[in-house]
């Protein structure tokens, strides 16, 4: 098989990327807040981190952001992960631009990108900026 679509709940070391693309995601509009950190903590946890691994998975993924040229080196272990896993991560992103109530042109760019590059479907990233815009109103 040429492509694992389910990651071994043991190798946590996609959860570095996750964490990156996630604090790149925050870091974008140069306001990185306490609120966007717990949004980051709460998916690295639904995707399998244990609670005593989520700082060290947040310093990883600060030190993996500032040594990448460009959000594929994030990406490639992302886009083989399974529907429902890369749904959370698209979703987390939405609720870490949307924290602050406004999406910038940066972030949406960010979006508009991450979307082909984790093979989700424009409708299904539309529904979700639409349900975590309406949450955050």
């Amino acid at each position: 098989m040429f492509f694992n679509k389910t990651k071994d709940k043991k190798d946590n070391s996609y959860l570095i990327k996750v964490s990156a693309l996630l604090i790149h995601a925050a870091k974008i509009d140069e306001k990185y807040t306490n609120e966007e950190e717990e949004i980051i903590k709460k998916t690295l946890y639904s995707l399998g981190a244990n609670q005593n691994e989520l700082k060290t998975l947040i310093t990883k993924g600060k030190e993996s952001l500032n040594n990448a040229n460009q959000i594929l080196d994030f990406t490639r272990e992302i886009k083989n992960l399974g529907e429902t896993d890369k749904i959370k991560i698209i979703t987390s992103l939405w609720r870490i631009i949307y924290s602050n109530k406004i999406a910038d042109m940066y972030e949406t760019n960010l979006m508009r990108r991450l979307s082909g590059l984790l093979y989700i479907d424009n409708k299904t990233m539309g529904e979700i900026k639409e349900q975590i815009k309406k949450e955050n109103l």
